[in-house]
């Protein structure tokens, strides 16, 4: 169940996890928002999907073994349903509430699937028993970098303190939206996040290879270790300016960072990992 509007990083691994399910020969339907990417993506490769709504999860509950919810009003709609077992994956680094209404909620998972140790922490300080807490990093396919690529890439979200960044590195930063597509024409990608439970973005672009420059917050430190794979830095212009270039102005250590990136990935952030690790979880929960 995933009611979000965009195609966001928690969508991409909902369709990379239903897709690995499949081919692993687990059944499962995707409830989803209407209209949404996500639901138009999962149409189109011919995957069971129905519009999200109490209805129809009341319907197809009965027919499934558990329900994997994957936002916060997913994670809301199946606390309404009894007699299947609930796994919630918690992505984001936001604090969870304290109401009586958000306590008897979270106790209602029977796991949590948290996106890295930083969310896992925030689970257990908001209450959450450790033992219910499983970490699994997200998993992105391995992709392949065009080697003449000279862009600077940024996306969206931070992209006022990104392009002051480039300003004063007098580099231009070129912001995208569709990182699969774009990510392989870049030679930098920099990510600005003041809040980040993992960072899938990031993860996409170093298993094309591509050096990152990186906030320094939430679980990004567990997926970049500062001037090994990545650069990581304080949300400031200059910092982030800084890092920008001295990747640009040292090609050896560029690629030294971006072919250790490449292997982070590999042992650990791949798509086969994080769907095997969920289908332990969902044998865990149904033992």
């Amino acid at each position: 169940m995933d009611a979000g509007k965009a195609m966001g990083g928690g969508q991409w691994q909902v369709m990379r996890l239903i897709e690995g399910l499949a081919s692993a020969g687990v059944e499962s339907t995707l409830l989803a928002r209407a209209g949404a990417p996500l639901f138009d993506a999962a149409r189109g490769r011919g995957w069971r999907v129905e519009p999200i709504g109490l209805t129809r999860a009341v319907q197809f509950a009965r027919q499934h073994d558990l329900i994997h919810a994957h936002d916060a009003r997913s994670h809301t709609l199946a606390t309404l349903l009894h007699g299947v077992p609930v796994v919630v994956a918690r992505r984001v680094a936001f604090p969870i509430g304290e109401g009586p209404a958000s306590q008897w909620k979270y106790r209602r998972a029977r796991r949590f699937i948290a996106v890295s140790e930083f969310v896992k922490s925030m689970l257990v300080r908001a209450g959450v028993p450790e033992a219910k807490v499983v970490v699994i990093y997200d998993g992105v396919p391995i992709l392949e970098r065009n080697p003449a690529a000279e862009s600077v890439l940024a996306i969206q979200k931070g992209a006022s303190l990104a392009e002051e960044a480039g300003a004063l590195a007098r580099i231009p930063i070129k912001l995208v939206s569709d990182l699969e597509r774009e990510l392989p024409d870049a030679a930098l990608f920099v990510y600005v996040s003041h809040s980040e439970g993992l960072g899938s973005g990031v993860l996409l672009a170093m298993s094309a290879g591509i050096p990152v420059v990186a906030s320094r917050t939430g679980g990004l430190s567990e997926v970049i270790i500062d001037r090994q794979n990545g650069f990581l830095v304080e949300n400031e212009a200059p910092a982030f300016a800084a890092a920008i270039r001295q990747l640009l102005d040292d090609p050896a250590l560029a690629r030294r960072i971006g072919t250790a990136a490449r292997q982070a990935v590999r042992e650990r952030f791949t798509v086969d990992h994080m769907v095997r690790r969920t289908m332990e979880v969902y044998g865990q929960v149904l033992s």
